[in-house]
């Protein structure tokens, strides 16, 4: 399926408008902090980076602007950007929801003043309208290649005709198994984490509890990696059976494996973990290892999928038995129109 031009405008639009408020956010806080470095030092865990005034994005939200961005140029140029609509509103919905709940507890009103919470509250609200409508815009906005004449949908057409791609079958086993071994480590971190802290601090990292830190704008660990975990898996056995959606829902969650890892290995590189590791104890020698290896797999996974799969046509090229011709034919003769047509 491919999208009608007001689709796709309208897409992008929504994902400018996504753009904007998280960029607006982001742009607060640069304004609020002595340099852009000391943002990117409190996103990694290094206390309030000494702002006057309290700070109110994450990393996340830094991984959402760019996924916004690139989806709303895909929109632009491309019509077969139905299902990265999808992805970005899927991701948004996802990492939006938590703060209807975290933004109305007693203990946020410690960290952000009333007028800051007010103010994402509404930005909350208004992103996840904005997620329902990518969606809805692009189930709503498809139509078949070749217009509303099913008969011209044949080979000769369709290698004109611009449709949905999907991962080639090396890119599929490659996306399929670093996908799944993310996913994997993920869950194994938060299996770890609720045995070492305990059911009710555990609930807290979903919750937005008090016991956990958060930004203004901050999503709960827990979620977070519930949803990297779900969203992984969904693109891994996407990515198996070749499906349309494996491609740039995989690209989302390689962004964020990107972008954890990322923050991983600089706090490991400020801790100088990395250069002590064999001194390290085996979990943080673990963790380490983690990091790295999310880094590695957002870049690799990022390197694959972003290359052009193959459309329908050709997949259906290579699915085709071949044929054996009668002596001096050739190939069947094209499907007639229907009496009456």
């Amino acid at each position: 399926m491919t999208l009608t031009r007001g689709a796709r405008i309208t897409g992008a639009v929504l994902c400018a408008a996504l753009a904007l408020i998280v960029g607006g956010w982001i742009g607060r806080d640069l304004t609020t902090v002595d340099a852009p470095p000391d943002l990117w030092r409190y996103w990694t865990g290094n206390g309030s980076a000494g702002a006057p005034a309290p700070l109110t994005t994450s990393l996340e939200d830094l991984l959402l602007f760019v996924v916004y961005v690139n989806v709303a140029v895909a929109a632009l140029r491309s019509a077969v950007a139905a299902t990265a609509l999808v992805a970005a509103g899927v991701i948004t919905l996802a990492l939006r929801l938590p703060g209807l709940w975290v933004l109305s507890t007693s203990w946020m009103g410690l960290r952000a003043t009333d007028e800051l919470r007010t103010r994402a509250l509404y930005c909350a609200f208004a992103a996840l309208g904005l997620g329902l409508g990518l969606i809805i815009t692009a189930v709503a906005g498809r139509r078949a290649p070749g217009g509303h004449d099913p008969y011209l949908r044949h080979e000769a057409y369709a290698a004109h005709e611009l449709t949905p791609t999907r991962p080639t079958q090396g890119v599929s086993m490659l996306a399929f198994l670093l996908l799944g071994a993310a996913a994997g480590v993920l869950a194994a971190w938060e299996v770890y984490t609720a045995t070492e802290i305990g059911g009710s601090r555990y609930l807290d990292r979903f919750t937005g509890g008090d016991t956990v830190l958060l930004p203004l704008l901050g999503t709960p660990p827990g979620w977070l990696a519930a949803v990297i975990v779900v969203l992984a898996l969904v693109a891994a056995f996407g990515a198996l059976f070749h499906a349309v959606f494996s491609r740039p829902l995989g690209l989302v969650v390689a962004v964020f494996l990107l972008g954890t890892g990322g923050r991983g290995v600089d706090i490991a590189v400020r801790n100088e973990f990395v250069s002590r590791l064999g001194d390290l104890p085996v979990r943080d020698q673990l963790l380490v290892l983690s990091w790295l290896f999310e880094l590695t797999a957002g870049v690799v996974l990022l390197m694959a999928l972003a290359r052009r799969g193959e459309s329908e046509a050709q997949a259906w090229r290579g699915r085709r038995p071949a044929y054996d011709y009668p002596q001096g034919g050739g190939p069947p003769p094209p499907m007639s129109p229907p009496p009456g047509w």
